[in-house]
């Protein structure tokens, strides 16, 4: 019999700020981080997005420290250091020695890669830093996570687009269930904010020029955020034996791929994932309360998670509040998933819903109760968060109250 995950540690360092005290309560608020570039990128046509406010490097990490670390690595330590100390684990105890380090992330050490060009390419420079390769490869954010909280267990990378902190997170839930390991760091990290990422964007056209308004007849496009969600797991044994605080409990999970289009979602990817999810934790469709939906303020996946939802749910669909965080602290690729994850633990743990923001009219394809621009105070029992990545890749966690 798999054991039973609990989430009992959380980090957010995001656009809503540098903690997730600050994340929750203007998620509660319904604050949006959205806001214009400063300074602005030359050359790019993004002006907007969602950047972590009144952040100093300095403040967290030594000068010997930060030449190493990337900027999606420091936004990763952060935020584990938090969930870490909001678990009430200590770096240096057996606890925490023997957990894994899972971390996600949509792109990686991008601001290493383009200061790394900079210099070659633009300024001529016949050399670059020999640091460069460790700070900025793919798996440097688990690295300097387990170094710097002494974590000597299973400790690796995942990418899977926006859906990387999804499932680095069900990596972890799916180890500690087959009693691989009793703790488990995980989450997502990426800070996207440089020129040759923004003009990639850019190239894509599915960036918004004003601002994210999910589901709403009037949406232009997503609107690209930063940040790093960290959660620490354990097993239902574990977090008894030391009295830890449970946030909620990780029940099941759901993981497809499209194998179609390369941006364009699928509305049987979608629906499978969903399923899935709810026959791996053992619940009926109208059980479901919440769902924090991916809800990226494009045309086409609003529409499609909107179809996905009414087939899976039927006649509860109605029923369901289903909301979008992204409207407030952005599209923050992998870290996304992971930060709305934590919007879903908090939204459980306190029984409230966090809204749709930036809502104008409904459009007529997209026909569900949204949590428009206000909070909702909501006993939530079970509720689903939902990750559509490009290249097809879908996942899809289920949460249950903690009794």
């Amino acid at each position: 019999m798999s054991r039973r995950v609990m989430i009992t540690g959380l980090g957010a360092v995001s656009g809503l700020g540098l903690n997730a005290h600050a994340f929750w309560d203007k998620l509660k608020a319904g604050q949006t981080a959205i806001k214009p570039l400063n300074p602005p990128i030359e050359g790019v046509k993004i002006s907007i997005g969602a950047t972590v406010p009144d952040f100093d490097p300095e403040s967290y990490f030594t000068a010997d420290e930060l030449s190493i670390l990337d900027r999606f690595s420091q936004l990763a330590v952060i935020a584990a250091r938090e969930a870490v100390d909001d678990a009430g684990l200590v770096p240096g105890e057996e606890t925490l020695t023997d957990a894994a380090a899972i971390i996600g992330s949509g792109c990686g050490g991008k601001h290493t890669d383009e200061d790394t060009y900079d210099q070659l390419y633009k300024q001529q420079k016949s050399r670059a830093h020999p640091l460069t390769i460790p700070k900025g490869m793919p798996s440097a954010a688990a690295s300097m996570v387990s170094m710097h909280l002494g974590i000597k267990g299973p400790a690796f990378a995942l990418a899977s687009a926006c859906a990387s902190g999804l499932h680095a997170i069900i990596q972890g839930m799916t180890m500690i269930q087959a009693g691989m390991i009793d703790v488990a760091l995980v989450g997502a990290s990426d800070a996207p904010f440089t020129y040759g990422l923004l003009k990639s964007w850019d190239a894509l056209r599915v960036a918004s020029s004003d601002t994210c308004r999910p589901f709403c007849f009037d949406r232009s496009g997503l609107v690209l955020g930063e940040g790093a969600g960290m959660l620490v797991l354990e097993s239902e044994e574990h977090a008894q034996a030391r009295d830890a605080r449970i946030y909620a409990e990780l029940i099941g999970c759901g993981m497809t791929s499209d194998a179609g289009h390369i941006t364009r979602p699928d509305v049987t990817g979608i629906t499978n994932a969903m399923t899935n999810a709810l026959q791996h934790a053992g619940i009926q469709p109208e059980q479901v309360d919440y769902i924090n939906a991916h809800g990226t303020g494009t045309q086409a996946n609003d529409e499609t998670e909107t179809n996905a939802i009414k087939q899976v749910f039927g006649d509860h669909a109605s029923k369901l509040a289903v909301s979008s965080t992204k409207a407030m602290h952005g599209h923050a690729l992998g870290a996304s998933s992971a930060l709305e994850l934590i919007a879903t633990t908090l939204a459980i743990y306190h029984g409230i819903i966090p809204p749709t923001v930036n809502f104008t009219t409904a459009d007529e394809a997209c026909d569900l109760d949204y949590v428009p621009n206000e909070a909702r105070e909501q006993d939530i029992n079970y509720a689903l968060t939902n990750s559509f990545a490009f290249g097809g890749l879908n996942a899809v966690i289920a949460l249950k109250k903690h009794n």
